[in-house]
This record gives structure tokens, sequence and C-alpha cells, in this order.
């Protein structure tokens, strides 16, 4: 047995070594190249039949050591589907940040603590409606931090505990930058944890007054141009909304996690600052009371207790998930989605391939034998990491 496992890691090195500098072109011109990558295929179908049941739509990507290793779809999740990814889209502002803030360092010499609510990088905001938010920071913004009421009914969290019961807030008349910019504050900036989407949309428009563009150009340009992406986009709105609500194809959007998986390289350029990915990928020292970095959630406490510590990934409502493990060189893409998640009108985006209408009416079965609940977002995003970790076999 001893004998079978060194030939077994002399066999498979190579494979992890080689994806150290290999980087997908265009599916256009190729794609992924294919192998099993030291990954069960049937604990990976296992997964998938999981995934399956915690939403309408939606598939299972995953790609090892530069390999895909796995892609199969249900309902309208397809390669060529480009549906609204709701929060993961959060992780993309993130990202885009970070290039903003290496790009021009001399309009944000102060980095993450640049305070944001001044009249050159968020001129809407004034008069400021509560003088505390003169002390938000940018990485206060980006961490969840900065003490804007979440959105619904989510508590506020100080010391990773649930500690200030929100009531949802009313609706509002405001267009979509002024009701971000005038959110109320719970607590104090840094304070505590709420999940907030106007905080990241907030951070959008600071990017869209540094860099004279609008966020979703500025993703083509720095990723989406350079990595060749397929169609993508937001949809029609004022402007990019930072909350959330990116549209990119599977294989596309597992190329985004694979460039953080490589500290921000792809194909010999650096497009994102590798020590922001770092940052990224860690505790953040902007959010001590969840965990949760830079729009990421980060596993370094074990809470996901069958996933690796230095595993990082985001959620995103219906059930998507992108996921980044470096210890095993992995990354997950979990598509998912309702019916109008993938309706062409929410992003502007033909989709022409075919579905068999067998999820049509579809209604979530039981989280477990159990009980009668369906999988949460959270539970099936966090379930679905242990469980591709799980199909690891080998180096």
């Amino acid at each position: 047995m001893a004998r079978f496992r060194r030939f077994l890691l002399s066999a498979l090195l190579p494979l992890a070594l080689a994806g150290a500098d290999y980087f997908p072109p265009p599916d256009a011109q190729g794609g992924w190249r294919t192998g099993a990558a030291g990954m069960d295929r049937a604990r990976l179908d296992q997964a998938f039949e999981y995934v399956s049941r915690s939403s309408q739509h939606g598939g299972l990507v995953v790609v090892r050591h530069g390999y895909l290793v796995y892609e199969r779809y249900y309902g309208r999740g397809h390669r060529e589907a480009v549906p609204t990814m709701a929060s993961v889209g959060k992780a993309f502002t993130s990202i885009s940040c970070g290039i903003m803030l290496n790009e021009y360092r001399s309009k944000l010499p102060d980095g993450l603590d640049t305070k944001v609510f001044t009249k050159e990088l968020l001129p809407e905001a004034f008069p400021l409606d509560d003088p505390r938010k003169a002390g938000i920071t940018l990485g206060q913004l980006l961490s969840m931090a900065a003490g804007l009421h979440g959105e619904g009914t989510n508590p506020g969290f100080v010391n990773f505990e649930p500690a200030v019961k929100l009531e949802a807030l009313p609706r509002t008349e405001l267009g979509q930058d002024q009701s971000a910019l005038h959110t109320p504050l719970w607590t104090d900036p840094g304070g505590g944890y709420a999940y907030a989407s106007n905080s990241p949309h907030m951070a959008s428009i600071v990017l869209r007054h540094v860099t004279g563009m609008e966020m979703q150009d500025y993703i083509g340009a720095k990723l989406a141009k350079p990595m060749g992406w397929g169609q993508w986009g937001y949809g029609r709105q004022e402007h990019t909304p930072g909350g959330g609500n990116i549209a990119a194809r599977s294989t596309d959007a597992i190329r985004f996690a694979y460039l953080l998986l490589h500290h921000g390289e792809w194909n010999g350029k650096q497009l994102v600052p590798a020590d922001y990915v770092e940052k990224c990928s860690r505790p953040s020292p902007y959010q001590k009371h969840a965990p949760f970095s830079l729009m990421f959630e980060v596993n370094a406490d074990g809470h996901v207790a069958g996933a690796p510590k230095d595993a990082y990934f985001k959620s995103g409502a219906g059930g998507f998930g992108i996921y980044v493990i470096p210890s095993l060189d992995l990354v997950i893409y979990k598509m998912a989605g309702n019916e109008a998640q993938y309706d062409p009108k929410a992003t502007g985006i033909m989709q022409n391939y075919p579905y068999d209408g067998s999820r049509d009416g579809w209604k979530p079965g039981p989280h477990t034998q159990f009980s009668d609940g369906p999988i949460g977002v959270d539970d099936g995003v966090r379930r679905t990491l242990e469980m591709v970790v799980a199909a690891v076999t080998a180096p």
C-alpha cells in the first residue's frame, strides 16, 4: 500500500506543478483542458445531486491543478447561460477596487484606510446625513464594517454574535446612488458587522469617481478582456451595481476564481495586486466581528468544518457560490438561481441554448430526510464546499 501511495504521488505531482503556470485560452479558442486531477468522480456526482436540490436551475464546475475536472448542469444551467449571480458580484467589486488602489495610488495614498465621505470621492453624499460617516474608510465599506444598516432584517453582529435586531428599512424613492449614500448607521464605523449591499455599492461609486469609468467598463478593461471572457454584463441600470448581479458564463466565473488562486496573475500578467488578493483570502483587520474579509467569507476559524482553513468564498442569492481553496489548488463555481435570474430581461443578454422545461414549477425539497425546510443559501454554499473537498483523493 505504501509503495502504491508513493507511485500515485509521483504520478500526480507533475499535474500539480503543471497547474502553476497553466492558464486556459478563451472558450472560443479551445477553453479549459480536462482531466481527473486527483478527484473522485462519484463523490462529485454526489455533490452535484446535492447542488441540484438547492436551486431551481444551476450546475457545478470544478477546476483542480488547472484541469476542468467536473462540469454538469441542470434546468436552465448551461455553459452558455448568463444568469445574474446576485451577491457573488460583490467579490468582483472588491477585486476591481483592489486594481484601482494600485493604479490610482496618487489619488488614494492611504489605500484601504482612505476616508471615502469626502467631496472628491463621494460628492453626492453632501451634506452628510450623519457626521459619523466622515470616518468611514474604504476598507470598512469592503468588509461590511462601515456600520451601515443591513438589508431586510439581517442582525447586527458584535464579536461574532448577533447582538442587535435590525428592522427592515422603509422603501425609499431615492435613486440607486442616493439610496445607498443615505443608508442609516446602526453602529459607529468599525463597531460591528451587518450584511449591507449598499456598502460595496458606495465603493463602486468611489471607483467611478476615481477612474472616470463605470465599474462594468473597468472590469471589462482590466479583467474580462485580458482573460478572454465570453458575453457578460450587469443589465440595464443607471450605474453598475456594486452590491451584486454581475452575469457571466460558468467557465468564465471559474476563470475569475482561478485568477485569485494564482494571486491575481493571468498568463504572465499581474491583473490584480497579489497583496490585495492575500487580504481577501484571510481575516481582515477592518472586520473583527465576523469571518469576513474584503467581500469574501473566510474559513480561518474553521467554521466550515469540512473545508481547509485557507478556503475563502462568496455566496449569492439563489444559491450561487464561488470558491478558492489554495492548499488544494482547487476552485469551484456553484451555479444556481431561479427563473428570474436567467431571464434575458435581467441582463439584456440574449441566450440561445436548449432547455427541456424539466425544472418548470420546481419547488425546493427538504434539507435532509429529517427536516422539512429547504436548503438555505449559505448552508447550501458551505455544504457544497465540504462535499467537493471530500472528493479530493490525492495531492
